[in-house]
C-alpha cells in the first residue's frame, strides 16, 4: 500500500499520453486502411518513405527530450527562473530545426524513392507523398517540441487534445481528398479523387493546425510566463539542452537510418513483402500504446527526482513504471497474437499480404513485454539526461543485429520476411538487456 500514492501519480500523468497514443493509432489505422483500399501499390508508396518520415520526426522529438529533461529537473529543484528560460529556448529549437529539416526534405524528395529501391510502379506516388508532407515540417516541429515542453510541467492533457483534433482533421480530409465523388447510402459525396496525394495533403493540413494550436497553448501557459518575458536566447541553457539532445538525435538517427535501410532491403523482396511489412508495422503500433504513454510519465517524474537529487526516488519510479508497463504489454502481446489476421484484413483485401503480415505480427507479439521495459528505460535515461550510453547501445544492436542479420537472412540464406522480423525482435531484446544492465549498475549516479 505504501506505493499506492506513487502509482496514482504515475497513472495521472500517463493516462493522457496513453489515450493520445491509442487514439492516434486508431486514426492511423483508418488512414492506412483508406489508402489500402487503393491497392498494394498505394500502401507500398506511403510505406516506402515512412521510415524517413519517422526519422525526421524523431530528430525533432529528440530536441524535445533536451527541453523536457532540463525543464523537469528545474521544476523538481523549484527553480522557476531556469524553468522559464528553458521554455523560451523551445521557440528557437522549433524554428531552427523545423526550417532546416523542411529544406533538406524538399531537396531530397525526388531522389528518395530511388535511393530506397522502390519499385518503378510506386516511385512517383512515394515522391509526391514525401514532398507534400515535408513542406509543412515547421508546423510538425511546433507540434512535437512544444508538446514536450508542456509535458515537462506535467501538462499531459493539452498535447493529448490537440493530437486528437489533428487526427480527426486528417481522417475527415482523407474522406474527401482520397476518393472520387460517389453515392454513400443514397447521399452524393463530392471527392477529389487524388489517391495517395490526397492522403498527403490531409496529413499536411493537420500538421499546420496542430502546430499553430500547440504554439498558442505553449505561449499562454502560466508556468512559462511568456506573455511577460518574451523569447530571450540564453546560450548556456540552450547549450545544456543541446548536450542532452545530441546523443538522442544520434541515437534516433541511427535507429531510423537503420529502419530506412531495413525497409529498403525489404523493398528488394518485392511489392507484396513491402506492403505486408508496411501494414504490419502500422498494425503493431496500437500495442505499443501503454509503453509510449507511460514513457512520458517516466521522463517527467525521473527528471523531477534528479532535480530533487533523490536517488531512491529515481529507482522507485523506474521500477514501478517498468512493472506496470510490462504487465500491460503482456496483455497487449496476447491480443496482438490472437487478432493478427483480423488486423491485417482490416487494412487490405490482398490475401497474400494478409497471410504474410499475420505471420510477422505473431512473431513480434512474443516480445511485447520486453519492448515495454525498453521504452520505459529510454524514457528514464532521457528524463535524467543520461543519453550517451543509449546511443552507443542503439548503434550496436541496430547495425550489428538488425541490419547485418537482415542482410544475411535475405542475401545469403535467401529466407523470407518472417526471418527478417526475427532479427528485429533480437535487436529489441538485446537493447533492453543493455539498458537494464546500465540502470541496475547505477552508472547514472554522477548526474545527481
Amino acid at each position: 500500500m505504501k506505493y499506492l500514492p506513487k502509482i496514482k501519480e504515475i497513472c495521472f500523468l500517463a493516462w493522457p499520453a496513453v489515450v493520445q497514443e491509442a487514439l492516434s493509432v486508431v486514426v492511423a489505422y483508418i488512414d492506412t486502411a483508406m489508402v489500402g483500399t487503393l491497392g498494394a501499390n498505394a500502401s507500398a508508396s506511403v510505406g516506402l518513405t515512412g521510415s524517413v518520415n519517422w526519422l525526421t520526426s524523431s530528430i525533432v522529438m529528440a530536441f524535445g527530450v533536451g527541453i523536457l529533461s532540463v525543464c523537469a529537473k528545474a521544476d523538481g529543484a523549484k527553480d522557476n527562473v531556469k524553468l522559464q528560460i528553458t521554455a523560451q529556448q523551445a521557440f528557437y529549437f522549433v524554428f531552427g530545426i523545423g526550417l532546416l529539416m523542411s529544406i533538406i526534405c524538399v531537396i531530397i524528395a525526388p531522389y528518395l524513392p530511388i535511393w530506397l529501391n522502390g519499385d518503378e510502379a510506386i516511385i512517383h506516388d512515394a515522391y509526391m507523398y514525401f514532398l507534400i508532407t515535408s513542406v509543412t515540417f515547421l508546423f510538425r516541429s511546433s507540434a512535437l517540441i512544444f508538446a514536450s515542453t508542456l509535458r515537462s510541467v506535467k501538462d499531459m492533457k493539452t498535447p493529448m487534445m490537440i493530437n486528437i483534433y489533428m487526427n480527426i482533421i486528417n481522417i475527415v480530409l482523407n474522406f474527401f481528398l482520397i476518393y472520387p465523388s460517389r453515392n454513400i447510402y443514397g447521399i452524393y459525396v463530392i471527392g477529389a479523387n487524388l489517391g495517395v496525394i490526397g492522403a498527403a495533403i490531409a496529413t499536411s493540413i493537420s500538421y499546420v493546425f496542430g502546430g499553430i494550436w500547440m504554439f498558442i497553448r505553449y505561449f499562454t501557459n502560466e508556468r512559462f510566463d511568456l506573455k511577460h518575458s518574451g523569447f530571450h536566447f540564453n546560450q548556456s541553457v540552450f547549450k545544456e539542452c543541446v548536450n542532452i539532445s545530441l546523443p538522442v538525435v544520434m541515437e534516433r538517427s541511427v535507429i531510423c537510418f537503420g529502419h530506412v535501410t531495413f525497409a529498403s532491403m525489404i523493398a528488394t523482396m518485392g511489392v507484396i513483402p513491402l506492403a505486408a511489412h508496411t501494414i504490419a508495422i502500422q498494425a503493431e503500433q496500437a500495442f505499443y500504446c501503454p509503453g509510449y504513454g507511460f514513457q512520458s510519465a517516466a521522463s517527467t517524474l525521473v527528471g523531477n527526482a534528479v532535480g530533487e537529487k533523490d536517488v531512491d526516488k529515481v529507482k522507485q519510479t523506474t521500477y514501478l513504471i517498468c512493472a506496470m508497463t510490462s504487465g500491460l504489454m503482456v496483455i497487449a502481446g496476447l491480443l496482438l497474437f490472437m487478432n493478427a489476421h483480423s488486423l491485417m484484413s482490416f487494412f487490405t483485401p490482398d490475401k497474400e499480404v494478409i497471410a504474410l503480415g499475420t505471420t510477422v505480427l505473431r512473431i513480434v507479439s512474443v516480445s511485447e513485454p520486453i519492448y515495454g521495459v525498453l521504452v520505459i528505460l529510454e524514457g528514464t535515461f532521457n528524463g535524467m539526461g543520461d543519453t550517451r550510453a543509449p546511443f552507443i547501445f542503439s548503434c550496436i544492436t541496430m547495425w550489428g543485429v538488425r541490419i547485418l542479420g537482415t542482410y544475411i537472412v535475405i542475401h545469403i540464406l535467401h529466407l523470407g520476411l518472417a526471418q527478417v522480423w526475427g532479427m528485429m525482435v533480437c535487436d529489441n531484446i538485446l537493447r533492453c538487456i543493455l539498458l537494464l544492465q546500465r540502470f541496475l549498475r547505477e552508472k547514472w549516479r554522477y548526474l545527481i
